[in-house]
Formats: C-alpha cells, structure tokens, sequence
C-alpha cells in the first residue's frame, strides 16, 4: 500500500504559468523526496499598466511518504 501528501504552492514568474509551475516543482524539489506529481489548481497573474507583470500558479505537489 501507498500513501501520498499534498502540500498547497504558489508559484510566480515574470515569464510564464509554466515557468511560475516549473518554479515550484523545482523549489520542492529540493527539500522534499519522492515527488510524482503536480496538479495546476488555478493561474492568476499581476497587472500593472495593463500588461501582465507577474504569472501566479496555484498547485497541488503530490509525493510518496516512505515509512
């Protein structure tokens, strides 16, 4: 049997959602083992000017907890 965590993110960019996506999975990544999977709640950004200025991701990073 398998248990899996979900831990709440936001993750932001000055280029893109993916690149604000990307951001977290690669920030996770460094102090949590065993991710499988990331799933995009929602993307907002910031606008200034009317032009976007910053891309905001809302996920949800899954990982395996080990015994």
């Amino acid at each position: 049997m398998s248990v899996y965590k979900i831990l709440d993110l936001v993750g932001s960019s000055t280029v893109s959602w993916q690149d604000a996506v990307e951001s977290c999975v690669a920030e996770a990544n460094k102090t949590i083992d065993n991710i499988v999977g990331v799933e995009v709640i929602s993307n907002t950004a910031k606008i200034e000017d009317g032009k976007i200025t910053e891309y905001k991701a809302n996920v949800h990073i899954s990982f395996r907890v080990e015994h």
